[in-house]
């Protein structure tokens, strides 16, 4: 018999967790080693050129984001889960022995809409299992299980790259989770259609006229969480991008800066087991206020930091702001959207939100190629700073 509940489906629920730290620990290859290897192997020096890969990862994510929600109830979640999976298999393999920077874009493209497929899926897979009561927590433990894995990854690959070399080694971890992932969503995961009608039918929530319209600006609440996940993903693209080579300017070695950068999805990852939690029995605004809020002044106190101990610590404060609004984005947005619609709606907020990683990739380096990283970093500050007052002004109490 279908149930919702987090205890009721526990067992998929854990399946989908550790298929979604496989999915994290994909993007954790990248966040230490990339930037040094596009000066090392392939000689490019200007940060734009070198933020390309995460502008095209971005963009293709973020449009994958948005088919993965329309085509989940047509197509069904587990078999665009398992899509996903296939079409990672090559990514690892492009990146070892990629002879050019064109292959490396080639990967990112391909990473793209494998991270759209799957995080999508077990996104909204989760919140069709468990229903209202638990949502908050269920998209604590889908994110913080996501983005621990890119934290380890991303330190495990820093040290691997000092240890051995840039390439091949790092990528080994990447073939180990695309094989996994692979199989166990084609071989154990089970469809949550069912789970989604029994919901629906409960549901008394009027249906949006236009999800598109409504999630991206029109819908009050909807309009801001959507800003606010730009404006979240924004900065962190740049983070991705740009605080490497912030660190490099400093004279931090790859051990250190894997360290360092490593720190910010840790935090932002075990937070989450928190925050997510709390965003079902918090208000949802304050939350994502505050959160957007504490991500701002961390940045702006990067500019003049310069040891270890203050990257490392506005590290862990940049991961606690993101900790705060992660789950609670998502949360809010089922919250606000009808279960016929959810999916849908889920997908036009992913689609926004990870369009942020190529525009704050894309702004952050003709930023700092033109006025220094600094300013760079001042930048996206202000445009997390400016998000988090558009949700104190706009979105419901």
């Amino acid at each position: 018999m279908v149930q919702l509940g987090l205890r009721q489906n526990w067992k998929q629920f854990t399946l989908l967790v550790i298929i979604n730290a496989f999915v994290g620990g994909m993007v954790g290859l990248e966040r230490t080693i990339l930037p040094e290897i596009a000066g090392a192997d392939f000689g490019i020096a200007a940060k734009t050129a070198v933020l390309s890969f995460i502008v095209v990862f971005g963009i293709t994510k973020a449009i994958t984001n948005y088919y993965t929600g329309a085509l989940a109830d047509k197509v069904g979640r587990k078999n665009l889960l398992t899509l996903g999976w296939l079409i990672a298999l090559p990514v690892p393999l492009l990146l070892i022995y990629a002879p050019a920077w064109s292959w490396v874009i080639f990967a990112n493209i391909l990473l793209g809409i494998h991270q759209g497929l799957c995080w999508s899926s077990t996104v909204v897979m989760k919140i069709d299992l468990v229903g209202e009561k638990d949502r908050g927590l269920a998209m604590g433990l889908n994110e913080s299980a996501g983005y621990l894995a890119v934290g380890a990854v991303a330190f495990l690959t820093g040290w691997i790259a000092a240890e051995y070399g840039l390439r091949p080694y790092p990528f080994y971890l990447g073939i180990g989770f695309a094989v996994a992932g692979l199989l166990g969503s084609w071989l154990l995961v089970k469809d949550t259609e069912h789970h989604v009608a029994l919901e629906a039918g409960q549901s008394q929530a009027p249906p949006l006229e236009n999800v598109f319209r409504e999630t991206t600006w029109k819908n009050p609440n909807l309009g801001s969480v959507t800003q606010a996940g730009l404006a979240n993903n924004l900065n962190d693209g740049m983070v991705w991008g740009v605080l490497p080579m912030l660190l490099a300017t400093h004279g931090f070695g790859l051990e250190d800066t894997g360290k360092i950068v490593a720190l910010y999805p840790i935090v932002w990852g075990l937070g989450q087991l928190v925050a997510g939690k709390l965003a079902d029995h918090l208000n949802k605004k304050k939350m994502l206020f505050w959160g957007m809020l504490l991500q701002a002044g961390a940045l702006f106190l990067m500019i003049p930091a310069l040891t270890f101990a203050q990257f490392a610590t506005l590290s862990v404060l940049l991961g606690t702001g993101t900790a705060i609004v992660y789950p609670t984005f998502l949360a809010a947005i089922a919250d606000y959207s009808p279960p016929q619609q959810r999916a849908e709606s889920i997908g036009v907020f992913r689609l926004w939100r990870d369009m942020g990683y190529a525009i704050g990739a894309l702004l952050s380096g003709i930023v700092a190629d033109a006025m220094g990283i600094g300013w760079a970093v001042g930048v996206i500050g202000g445009l997390t700073l400016a998000s988090a007052l558009i949700i104190w002004v706009r979105m419901d109490g």
